[in-house]
């Protein structure tokens, strides 16, 4: 591996072993672990340029304006992207956009998964677009509210609009050129609007695991991570499933018990802190469901701490007969994933939260908590919650005490948090979306599938739903133990791209005749 990315990969991992403060994190924390392992063990992470040579991809700035509805204000910030133009067969080729999502977008967004995989056959520019407010792309300053206005969905398809006639100028890039955007997760909405609103400078988009309905209670998600404990095809069973139940019964249990108990509950699951108020206490049980829904969330994926499988065999184990067996099995889990992310104890302190969300430093931000956290009280909500018999875990922490974080650290009631989800649903159309030349693809392992797309609306709206297959799965660097059905959910992603180009090129024609 070249030097400079081991220093860059370094940096990146020793950013996301910090502050894990916030118990509400650790699914982010989860998801850049991943793709960090993913990217250090990848023997494409450099590009071939000869027998025996490897090179990083180029590294560019974007000087783009902070405010770009308000052409009277100057002010502006550099927006790092990355660019892989090895397989690119020249001004007239094919350009794909990857855009970032809610962290930092580092060298393998254009050398491994797609658009990097596709990129060789199609012959295409390789491009990817670091998110405003995340990773390196931090305008100067701190992150308070004064800042933190220039962030949101909308100012991010402005910098992609305005990064598009940068980067054509830059690269030479002919104005013929279809651009195709990718994203996954949050960054899959971006690319699927990003085709809806700038249809002339998009010609088409592929969006995995897109979450296009913003949503205040997401009681959903959790009803998803219920059926994949159950789902035998990728390791759960019903049995796992009332394991887990009786896992979070007994932590329940113990924490209403007395300050003896709550004392070894402490020191079993290796908790920071006291756990004497209900806050903290809810802030545990968010965090261990966290643990097991990121098991869920990411199953299959290389490099994550703990499959489906995995976890439902420490909780379903041969010995697991007794009451508090399960439990057992839990506090395994716990501590196989604070091991894998390098945490030393488990953070459950409402206090922390509040102090680490509210920290505008840049530098103390950890890998964007702050800035997530205020995209989702200003335009998102997906406040995740248990409730009704189906879910296995605590119903704490409820929406009520989500909700309260916005008013904690920013200052926004229940009523604008509210209000802001439902004028996202109405400036982007939810999953009503009306774009054409949109794929949006899905697992149906996923709980983030149910705020998607998932079935096609027509030859110019088309939707893959992968069967068993985790959140943005088809992004992935290919694996040989990678399922048929994913395998063949590729092969549809390749064929959609030929079909469009070959689009692309019919349009050229008629308008040059």
């Amino acid at each position: 591996m070249p030097a400079k990315l081991a220093l860059w990969l370094g940096s990146q991992l020793l950013i996301s072993f910090l502050g894990l403060s916030s118990s509400a994190s650790l699914l982010r924390r989860l998801r850049e672990y991943t793709q960090q392992l993913q990217e250090k063990s990848d023997p494409s992470l450099g590009l071939s340029s000869g027998p025996g040579a490897m090179v990083l991809p180029k590294e560019g700035w974007l000087e783009q304006p902070l405010d770009p509805f308000n052409a009277s204000d100057r002010r502006a910030f550099l927006q790092r992207y990355w660019v892989n133009d090895q397989y690119w067969t020249g001004q007239d080729g094919p350009v794909f956009l990857h855009l970032g999502g809610e962290g930092s977008l580092g060298p393998g967004s254009v050398m491994k998964g797609h658009p990097a995989a596709l990129a060789p056959a199609l012959g295409a520019l390789v491009i990817g677009l670091e998110h405003r407010f995340y990773g390196l792309s931090v305008p100067a300053g701190s992150l308070d509210m004064a800042q933190l206005r220039f962030l949101s969905s909308r100012h991010a398809l402005a910098d992609m609009a305005s990064a598009h006639l940068a980067l054509s100028r830059l690269f030479n890039v002919s104005s013929s050129s279809p651009w195709i955007c990718f994203g996954g997760s949050y960054a899959g909405s971006l690319a699927a609007w990003a085709r809806l609103k700038f249809p002339h400078l998009i010609f088409a988009s592929v969006a995995s695991s897109a979450p296009l309905r913003a949503v205040l209670d997401f009681s959903e998600y959790n009803n998803v991570v219920s059926k994949s404990l159950i789902n035998t095809a990728i390791g759960g069973s019903p049995e796992c499933w009332t394991a887990a139940s009786s896992a979070f019964a007994e932590v329940e249990r113990r924490l209403r018990a007395g300050e003896a108990t709550q004392a070894a509950l402490r020191e079993e699951l290796d908790v920071c802190g006291s756990l004497s108020r209900v806050e903290d206490q809810a802030e545990l049980l968010e965090a261990l469901q966290a643990l097991v829904a990121g098991a869920v969330q990411y199953n299959g994926q290389a490099g994550l701490p703990l499959s489906v499988r995995q976890l439902c065999g420490l909780l379903t184990g041969p010995s697991n007969h007794s009451r508090t067996a399960p439990y057992r099995g839990l506090r395994r889990a716990v501590q196989i994933v604070m091991r894998s992310l390098g945490q030393r104890c488990l953070s459950a302190s409402r206090a922390e939260t509040v102090a680490h969300l509210r920290d505008t430093d840049p530098q103390g931000s950890g890998v964007g908590d702050r800035q997530w956290w205020y995209q989702t009280c200003t335009e998102f909500g997906f406040y995740v919650t248990c409730e009704g018999p189906g879910c296995p875990f605590s119903q704490l922490p409820a929406l009520p005490s989500q909700l309260g974080l916005c008013e904690q650290v920013f200052g926004l009631s229940v009523s604008s948090v509210a209000q802001a989800v439902a004028q996202t649903n109405s400036y982007y159309g939810g999953q009503t979306l009306r774009a054409t030349q949109v794929l949006f693809i899905n697992g149906d392992a996923d709980p983030w599938h149910v705020l998607s797309i998932t079935k096609s609306l027509g030859p110019s709206e088309s939707a893959l739903l992968i069967p068993n297959a985790s959140h943005c799965l088809d992004m992935s660097p290919e694996k040989p133990s990678d399922s048929p059905s994913l395998r063949l959910a590729r092969q549809k992603i390749f064929q959609q791209l030929q079909t469009w180009l070959r689009l692309a090129k019919e349009r050229l024609v008629r308008v040059g005749a």
